[in-house]
């Protein structure tokens, strides 16, 4: 039987809580016409990120490196999101780097 992950013991997994948490906090001040848009956009892919750890974790090690990929691919999309808020002035420069 192979091995599976703790998820809940994985930084990279904690991390992930962590930016969803953020990111919850900044689409706070977004504009309501966003609400179906960007911001729906940018909250799908910070959840996505621990979410794929998560769904990765109980699957083989190669099944979970393909999760942990995707999470990665997740994250590039919020950096994307990110920068069109910053564009958009919805998030200043501070926000945007952290």
């Amino acid at each position: 039987m192979a091995k599976r992950h703790n998820y809940k013991n994985l930084k990279i997994w904690k991390l992930g809580l962590e930016i969803v948490n953020d990111v919850s906090d900044i689409l706070i001040d977004f504009p309501k016409h966003e609400r179906y848009d960007l911001s729906s956009q940018i909250s799908r892919c910070s959840v996505s990120m621990p979410s794929n750890i998560d769904e990765g974790s109980g699957r083989t090690d190669k099944s979970f490196k393909n999760f942990i990929n995707y999470s990665l691919g997740s994250s590039f999309e919020l950096g994307t999101q990110l920068l069109v808020a910053h564009h958009r002035k919805y998030i200043n420069t501070e926000t945007l780097k952290n």
